[in-house]
C-alpha cells in the first residue's frame, strides 16, 4: 500500500512521490534516492522500498525534476539540486510526523544521499547501493555530447528511450561536486552495498567510499547482482540487508495515524 505525495523542488516545480507504508508494526521511516535518470518506479527504487515497507520501514521514493510524474525540466536540475531536493524530502517527511531515520541511495542517488545526509532532518543512518565515489562518474554516460553542451550551452541527449536536454550548468555543477569531503565529515552510520559484477559503477568506488568514511561503517558485497538490481530477488536481498543493519539506528513504532498528513504542495 502506498500514498501519493507532492512537494516543491528547490527550483520551484512540484515533485511527485510515493510513500510505501509499513506493514504491521512501524519500525521507522526512510527515503530512497533514485539513480541518475531512473525514477521512483525503477526496479531498485520500487522493489527495495516495498520490501523495506514489508519489514516495517515506511519509505518515500520520489521522481527528481522532469522525471516520471514530477514537473519541471530535467536539464534545470543538477547534482546540487538533487541533493537539496533530498533535503526537502526529509523536511516533508518530518512535517508530516514521520521523520526519516534512514536515507538509502542507489547509484548516483547514493552519492546524493551521502551529500544530503548531514542536512536532512531526522536522518540517523545512510545506506548506498552501487554508488560512485565521485558524482562526475556520470559524465561517462553523456561524454558523446558534453563538448557540444559546453560550447552551445545545451544539447539533446537520448537516453533510456527518451530525449533529455543536457545543459552547461548541469555539467559544470557535477564537475564542481566534492563528495569526498562530505563522506569524511559524515557523522552517521554508513552501510555500503555494491556488486563485484557491477559493470556500470565499478566496485572500486565502494572501497573509496568506505575508506573515506568514519566508523561506524559497514560493507556488504552483493554477489550476482547487476547495477540496476533487476535480477530476480536482488533488490529484495539488498532491502533485507539494509533492514537488519538499520535496526539499531531507526526509531521504534510511531502512531499509524501519522501516515496521511501530507497534502499536495506541502513545502511549497
Amino acid at each position: 500500500m502506498s500514498e501519493k505525495v507532492r512537494f516543491r523542488s528547490v527550483v520551484g516545480p512540484e515533485l511527485a512521490g510515493a510513500i510505501d507504508l509499513p506493514d504491521g508494526e512501524i519500525r521507522g521511516w526512510g527515503i530512497f534516492v533514485h539513480g541518475f535518470t531512473l525514477g521512483k518506479d525503477s526496479p531498485a527504487a520500487s522493489r527495495v522500498s516495498k520490501q523495506l515497507a514489508r519489514e516495517g520501514i515506511g519509505m518515500l521514493r520520489f521522481d527528481n525534476l522532469g522525471i516520471g510524474d514530477s514537473d519541471g525540466d530535467w536539464g534545470d536540475g543538477s547534482f546540487t539540486v538533487k541533493v537539496q531536493d533530498t533535503v526537502r524530502a526529509a523536511a516533508m517527511m518530518a512535517e508530516r510526523g514521520t521523520p526519516a531515520d534512514l536515507l538509502v541511495g542507489h547509484s548516483w542517488g547514493g552519492a546524493a544521499a551521502l551529500a544530503a545526509a548531514a542536512e536532512a532532518t531526522g536522518v540517523r543512518a545512510v545506506a548506498t547501493i552501487g554508488a560512485p565515489a565521485d558524482p562526475s562518474h556520470v559524465e561517462r554516460q553523456y561524454d558523446a555530447v558534453v563538448d557540444r553542451v559546453l560550447s552551445d550551452g545545451s544539447h539533446e541527449w537520448f537516453v533510456g528511450g527518451r530525449t533529455l536536454v543536457l545543459k552547461r550548468a548541469f555539467v559544470e555543477d557535477v564537475r564542481r561536486a566534492h563528495l569526498r569531503d562530505r563522506i569524511r565529515e559524515l557523522d552517521l552510520p554508513l552501510l555500503v552495498l555494491h556488486s563485484p559484477t557491477d559493470n556500470t559503477v565499478d566496485i572500486d568506488n565502494a572501497g573509496e567510499i568506505f575508506s573515506e568514511a568514519r566508523h561506524p561503517r559497514s560493507f556488504v558485497s552483493l554477489e550476482g547482482a547487476d547495477h540496476l538490481l533487476t535480477a530476480r530477488g536482488q533488490a529484495q536481498r539488498a532491502a533485507h540487508i539494509i533492514s537488519a543493519w538499520a535496526d539499531q539506528y531507526i526509531h521504534g513504532s510511531r502512531p499509524a495515524g501519522k501516515t496521511s498528513q501530507v497534502t499536495k504542495g506541502s513545502l511549497g
